[in-house]
């Protein structure tokens, strides 16, 4: 149960930095709202390809300085998908190359300085759980 609500804030984070950037740039809620919907379903839809595709060269890599250098890589690869979502989802929006490459720029930046605080306040919320459970006994 705890999993599946740590996801749905997981989700329901992206999505408001996907709004609040969209909005933000264009001053449309309309805007703001398409592509909170439509770039974690874009997301959701292509990611398993790409996540089967880096395991099956990871398991190439073999040695373990080539694993460590394929996860590096990997990483840098998803950094750049998620860009490249976000310029595609933002150029259809707007038209514009320039509101594209902010959104290509700015919403990975977004993602990599918020979901972390994110993920903390998580790991407080199930810290204080668990230590709740324990002085109850259970």
């Amino acid at each position: 149960m705890m999993t599946a609500a740590k996801r749905l804030s997981q989700v329901a984070a992206h999505m408001g930095i996907g709004y609040a950037l969209a909005y933000a740039m264009t001053g449309s809620p309309i805007v703001g709202g398409l592509a909170m919907l439509i770039e974690p379903a874009v997301n959701v839809m292509l990611l398993p390809w790409h996540e089967a595709a880096w395991a099956k060269w990871r398991r190439l890599a073999g040695a373990a300085g080539a694993q460590v250098a394929a996860v590096a890589a990997e990483k840098l690869s998803q950094t750049a998908f998620h860009a490249a979502i976000a310029f595609g989802v933002m150029f259809i929006a707007t038209g514009s190359f320039a509101m594209g490459g902010i959104a290509a720029v700015v919403e990975p930046i977004c993602n990599v300085l918020i979901l972390p605080l994110h993920d903390r306040l998580w790991l407080h919320f199930e810290r204080a759980i668990l230590d709740n459970g324990r002085l109850q006994g259970g």
